[in-house]
Order: C-alpha cells, then structure tokens, then sequence
C-alpha cells in the first residue's frame, strides 16, 4: 500500500488515553497529535469520556480541532463488535448511564481474568495488571502487565497466549446491544461508525447482515483507513461503504507510541469514491 498521509487536513478520528487502556495521559496524546501532524483529532476511549475535558483543553492550546469520541463495545449475535461514536455531548444521561453499566461488566471480568490466571498459578497478575490501569481494568492492562514481567514478548503474544478467545484466561462478556449502543450516540448528538471493520471473523453474508442492521439503526460510516487495515481490506470497506450509501472515516487506534502498528497520526489515504464522515461538518 502507497504510504502517504491523508492531503491537507490530517483527520485521526480513534484513538486512546489513559481514561481507558492507552499509555499517554489525554494532554500527552494531544501534544504527540500536534507533533506527528495531525489537525482534527477524536480521542475514543473504550466506554470512557473521562478524558474528554483534559483532551479539549490541550487541544486548543495547541491549535488542533478536538472532536470529543466514544469506542462502545458491543455484543451482536455473541459477538464483540466496536462501534466509534464522533461527536457526541458527553454530558448525555443515557448514555453516561449506559457507559458505566459497561465499566462494572469490565471491573467485573477483570476479576474473573484475575482468577484464572491465579488458577494457573499466576496469582500476582491481577493486581498487576490494576496497578498500569488509571481507571477500568482491561485485558490489554493484563497483556501489559505480563510484558513487563518478560511472561511474554509483547502484547499481541499476550492475547494469542492468555486472553484471546478459547484461550485459557479468556472470560467473556454480554456487552451493550447494537440498538442500544447506537440510540446513546445519536442521543448525544454523534454519528456512528464501525470501528476497525475488516477485523471482524465473519463470512462475507454475515458482515453484510451486521452492515444492514447498523444502517437501519442509523448507522453513520464505517473506519474504511485505518492501522490495522492492508490495502486489499482498506478497498473491501470502501466497496461496503459505497454499496450501502456509509459515510467513510480514518483512524489509527493509537494506544501507545510504542507500538510498531499503529501510530498517531499515521493514516493512509481514504481510497477513490469514499464520501468522508467529515463531509458536512462544519
């Protein structure tokens, strides 16, 4: 895939902070932003807006547009989709309601991931993994965690070892539903969009289906560029998004600047023919 930069206006609409499981504080994610070159910047951390007021601040004293961002987790037909909400009022009650019923899931299978691993006589991972994390505990503060202790090379081992699905520490969860998850987006003024959509293990009917249901629920885009996109599944999103009248956006997912796949900033070019998700913004 050609690497060049999205033309005049640099968009890096996903990303992370600390308010959920990225390494930089929502200021130092901001200042990172400005450096690599970025003009408007979502910060989305999962199920969190904590870090919204600090992100907003740093963002106009360095000059770069804040659009203020939400990553949902999912349950649809038991499974864990991630659903980007853009500029949405975090003030919203339902969804703030929403967003912290989905902490107490996260707390409670932080626990349970914590269990396993002392079941495998790995008891000091748990309190580990609370001690990286300055809010909810996630299974990337687990994955973490068991980098800095040399368990694993880095963190993707750490899930393909420990935590990913039918792996030993697993523990599933029934997240928000797709209705749900939408209705608090659009009830706080956001558009929706399908994070990251060519990571989702689904048949070519299936994924059709779960686009037809998004877009009859009001559905706004899918992440068409994105990092862990190749060229090849960057030209499928486009071709969903085009068929299904979806407007198209960027992200990178950054969670830390070490990582060797995603990095702030760094992303490609939306592909010919995509109407962007900032196209009637203002």
């Amino acid at each position: 895939m050609e690497n060049k930069l999205l033309p005049t206006i640099c968009y890096d609409l996903h990303s992370h902070s600390t308010a959920s499981d990225g390494v930089l504080t929502p200021t130092e994610l901001v200042h990172l932003a400005a450096k690599n070159g970025v003009d408007v910047l979502a910060l989305t951390d999962h199920d969190s807006t904590h870090g919204h007021a600090e992100a907003a601040v740093a963002a106009a004293a360095v000059g770069i547009k804040f659009v203020p961002g939400i990553e949902i987790s999912v349950s649809w037909r038991k499974r864990l989709i991630h659903v980007v909400g853009l500029g949405i009022d975090e003030q919203h009650v339902e969804m703030q309601v929403g967003l912290a019923h989905l902490c107490k899931l996260r707390q409670q299978r932080a626990e349970a991931i914590g269990a396993k691993f002392e079941k495998i006589g790995m008891p000091d991972v748990y309190a580990g993994a609370c001690g990286l994390a300055s809010g909810v505990v996630s299974r990337s503060h687990f994955a973490m965690y068991l980098v800095e202790q040399g368990v694993v090379r880095d963190v993707q081992q750490a899930f393909k070892k420990y935590l990913q699905k039918g792996k030993r520490c697993y523990v599933g969860c029934e997240w928000a539903s797709l209705e749900d998850a939408l209705a608090w987006i659009h009830g706080a003024g956001g558009q929706a969009v399908v994070a990251h959509p060519a990571r989702y293990k689904m048949s070519r009917t299936l994924f059709r289906e779960f686009l037809l249901d998004f877009k009859a629920l009001g559905g706004a885009g899918l992440e068409v560029a994105c990092s862990s996109h190749n060229f090849e599944e960057a030209q499928l999103m486009a071709g969903h998004a085009k068929a299904l009248d979806l407007l198209a956006s960027v992200g990178s997912d950054f969670h830390s600047p070490h990582s060797s796949w995603a990095k702030l900033g760094h992303v490609h070019a939306l592909p010919e023919g995509c109407r962007p998700i900032w196209h009637d913004w203002k």
